[in-house]
């Protein structure tokens, strides 16, 4: 049985949400605050983190920030925010989904199905790509520069590993969010390029005559890998 911590402050959609996820299989933890969301998921590991933007003592994004720094744990936010500006900034900043409220409970485990079923492309491989002093180690899920570890967050680590598998091959936004975000992603492609810009400035210190990620106009992106 999967564990889905639903931290939101509104107790009548917590005690919803938590009942439908219990119907459909999974195990519903609540938290109303980020100080009670952080300890939950310190003890009990969570597959899935429902987050409300919104919370009493802090920020959403602020205790998904938290989360990112020591966890890949897949995150779907929930808001009545609806604005673009606020979906991109969710999406960047590591949550794997986002939700408008209101919205219907179906739904909500519907998305928390797809996310879960998402399986990245390197999961089953476990030897090291090396690019010069670049160095990606997939069994590790990390990327290295000069010796030292990239901080990534989930999104760019997985476009990271999902262009690595593919040197010099050119991918549209399209393909890139059908690969790296999944089918079941409606928000905007321009994801794609905030994640892409994101992951140029954390692999600054790699040497252009080795590779680098590059846009080719009306086409797409490929990491470019000298040969």
């Amino acid at each position: 049985m999967k564990t889905v911590l639903i931290v939101e402050d509104e107790e009548a959609i917590s005690r919803v949400l938590a009942a439908y996820l219990k119907k459909a299989g999974f195990l519903p933890l609540r938290a109303s605050t980020g100080a009670a969301a952080l300890e939950q998921f310190e003890v009990n590991g969570p597959e899935l983190v429902l987050l409300d933007l919104m919370l009493p003592d802090t920020d959403g994004m602020a205790l998904l920030s938290t989360i990112r720094k020591t966890s890949a744990c897949p995150v779907i936010m929930l808001t009545a925010r609806d604005g673009i500006a606020d979906r991109l900034a969710g999406l960047d900043g590591g949550a794997d989904d986002y939700m408008i409220k209101p919205f219907v409970p179906e739904e909500v485990v519907a998305r928390v199905n797809a996310v879960l079923r998402r399986q990245p492309h390197w999961i089953d491989r476990g030897s090291k790509r090396i690019y010069g002093n670049l160095v990606i180690d997939l069994a590790a899920k990390q990327v290295m520069v000069n010796g030292a570890e990239v901080a990534l967050n989930p999104r760019e680590l997985a476009l990271m590993l999902f262009l690595s598998e593919w040197p010099n091959r050119t991918f549209t936004r399209e393909q890139l969010i059908e690969q790296v975000w999944g089918i079941d992603y409606d928000g905007s492609d321009r994801a794609v390029d905030l994640s892409v810009k994101r992951l140029r400035q954390s692999l600054s210190h790699w040497p252009i005559e080795e590779g680098e990620i590059r846009t080719l106009r009306g086409m797409g992106y490929q990491l470019w890998i000298r040969e």
